[in-house]
């Protein structure tokens, strides 16, 4: 016969905070990769064992897909705070100085929607495509906002919006690359003022 606690009541599973232990988990994908971040080192740095996390977020890969989309809506107001600039211009240079600074005081320095991919195997596919979307969809917003800049004419008519969207896309990632691997912020706001240099007036 099992006994009862002194108040006469089975013991229970001790809460969590779930939307702290997302957030944890967030951050190891995000220091890690997906196939980076082990199972232990994620329900360790969640506080919580095994059964609990797969009854509150699923799998591995549900868990990802949950820290993902928390990861975006972090990362969401920086973008729309960017596409708000008056010209195309400033939009890019606050995008792109934005995160250098994000990445530069945060405790992670690099991307998840970069680094998240890295070293995949063929079974986590369904990770890279996902990650692969969430970078399209930026690159949509992007080149929308090229779109309006040339019908408020601060761009020429004869600039390619899709062409633009790649190239600052890339310059986002290679940024996000790049500081994951240690370079400082004042080398990268040198590099973006080089690259917009350029830009189509």
């Amino acid at each position: 016969m099992k006994k009862n606690t002194p108040h006469g009541k089975r013991g229970r599973p001790r809460a969590f905070d779930a939307d702290k232990a997302l957030g944890a988990a967030m951050r190891v994908f995000w220091k890690r990769g997906y196939e980076g971040a082990s199972l232990p080192e994620l329900t360790r740095a969640m506080g919580i064992n095994r059964p609990s996390m797969y009854a509150a977020f699923g799998n591995k890969e549900a868990l990802f897909r949950k820290a993902l989309d928390r990861y975006m809506e972090e990362g969401g107001a920086l973008l729309r705070d960017a596409m708000a600039e008056p010209t195309s211009r400033r939009a890019v240079e606050r995008l792109l100085t934005s995160i250098v600074r994000k990445l530069s005081t945060g405790q992670i320095r690099g991307c998840l929607l970069v680094q998240g991919a890295l070293a995949c195997r063929d079974s986590s596919d369904p990770i890279r495509k996902a990650l692969a979307a969430r970078r399209a969809a930026t690159e949509r917003t992007l080149r929308e906002r090229f779109e309006r800049g040339i019908a408020e004419g601060d761009l020429p008519r004869k600039a390619d919006p899709a062409a633009l969207a790649k190239f600052v896309a890339t310059l986002q990632n290679g940024i996000a690359v790049q500081m994951a691997g240690g370079a400082d912020r004042e080398t990268m706001l040198s590099a973006i003022d080089v690259a917009l240099r350029g830009w189509p007036k």
